[in-house]
């Protein structure tokens, strides 16, 4: 019982003082907590020691205070670690991006929707995960990317911080969310991080209004990447999708806009449906990564559309909006087409479900009581159904899975 008591001192006293640490080592001998000899791990130690020696409690009664650093509030090398990881291999970080582009190692980038398509795209080591606005065109099957809301965008959002682990995860700002003023923007941007779970954010445009937008969302304390050449929230303007830089007077426009993107502290910038000699010219001129989409090979990294590259779609209205400057890395919407005729045939034919896929067994005396039941009620057919079953299911063999019994 003393032991007990002993250790419920103990680890209230430690818990009036973990929102305060200086008072806990001030009270445990330390007179300058903020200057002490060591680091922060050895004064740990050294506060954890003092503790199991007061209360002369063993190692296994009294957690020892060491323990906190697997806390994921805890920084390790530096200031504020967040709630993430900061190892390369388990979350991506700007500090990641901005040494790959120094040593002009090359950004991967490629959109995800849902919790299946984080997962691929986290699993493949793709640097950035991108829930794009144009989830309107290849998941709601809108003509446009204009029809999407930041509801829309946050049911994503929050589908995707679920399935990546490692990628940084960026949230479009959609049309409409961000244009009526800055503090619009950033209420906006704020939510895709809080409620979305986003580590970045990215828009659209590089007038004057959309640079105010951008540096207001990073003095807020939120990452932005710019975006301009064909900005598809901006159609109604453009004409249609149309290549931007194609004569002298776009491309200085588009690299002017880059310049104030950069200016207003985006991280990066994406170019889209440039010519090539525009964007290489743009990527020289920035201190900052871009990522081209339908902009030649000379950018700092690369974006595609997780539907496109996968080929996922076959129906016409998706060949339609795929974009030309998108090559298939794959044919998966030929294999699901497939498989689901393949399924539909099975079932139809009666091959589907087979004994090797109907797990749920009951033994026989068991059936034997239950038809008894449904006899007693009056329920000839539905007994008669039960045998055949049973007697169909001890011809066929052993379910493929076995399941313990209840």
């Amino acid at each position: 019982m003393n032991c007990l008591s002993n250790f419920r001192r103990s680890t209230s006293c430690m818990a009036r003082h973990l929102i305060c640490p200086s008072s806990l080592l001030l009270r445990h001998g330390f007179t300058d907590p903020w200057q002490p000899k060591g680091s922060w791990i050895t004064m740990l130690k050294r506060v954890s020691h003092r503790f199991h020696k007061n209360y002369k409690s063993g190692p296994s009664s009294l957690p020892r205070l060491l323990d906190v650093r697997g806390m994921s509030n805890l920084p390790e090398k530096v200031v504020y670690g967040g709630p993430k990881s900061q190892s390369p291999w388990k979350r991506i970080t700007l500090n990641h991006l901005a040494t790959k582009y120094h040593k002009g190692e090359p950004i991967t980038m490629v959109t995800a929707y849902d919790y299946p398509s984080a997962v691929h795209v986290d699993n493949a080591g793709i640097d950035i995960c991108l829930v794009g606005d144009s989830v309107g065109m290849v998941v709601h099957g809108h003509d446009t990317t204009l029809p999407v809301t930041l509801d829309d965008m946050l049911l994503h959002c929050r589908a995707v911080s679920r399935g990546a682990s490692r990628s940084l995860l960026v949230g479009d700002l959609p049309f409409g969310s961000y244009e009526e003023s800055k503090e619009q923007a950033v209420a906006s941007a704020t939510r895709l991080l809080k409620e979305g779970g986003m580590d970045a954010i990215k828009l659209e445009g590089g007038t004057r209004s959309r640079v105010i937008a951008a540096r207001s969302i990073v003095e807020a304390g939120i990452a932005v990447i710019g975006h301009v050449g064909l900005t598809p929230q901006a159609i109604s303007v453009l004409g249609g999708f149309r290549p931007q830089g194609r004569n002298a007077a776009s491309a200085t426009k588009v690299l002017e806009s880059a310049l104030a993107l950069q200016d207003a502290g985006c991280f990066a910038v994406v170019l889209e449906c440039v010519p090539s000699p525009v964007a290489a010219a743009i990527t020289s001129s920035l201190q900052i990564p871009t990522i081209g989409i339908g902009a030649g090979p000379n950018c700092s990294g690369q974006v595609l559309v997780y539907h496109d590259l996968l080929q996922m779609t076959q129906h016409p209205h998706h060949a339609q909006v795929t974009p030309k400057f998108c090559k298939a890395y794959g044919n998966i919407g030929i294999a699901i087409n497939e498989a689901l005729c393949k399924y539909r045939e099975d079932v139809v034919s009666q091959k589907f479900p087979s004994a090797a896929h109907t797990p749920y067994r009951i033994d026989q005396s068991s059936v034997e009581t239950f038809i008894s039941e449904l006899s007693k009620r009056g329920l000839g057919k539905a007994a008669q159904a039960a045998a055949a079953a049973a007697e169909n299911d001890n011809k066929s063999g052993e379910p493929r899975i076995s399941t313990l019994p209840d």
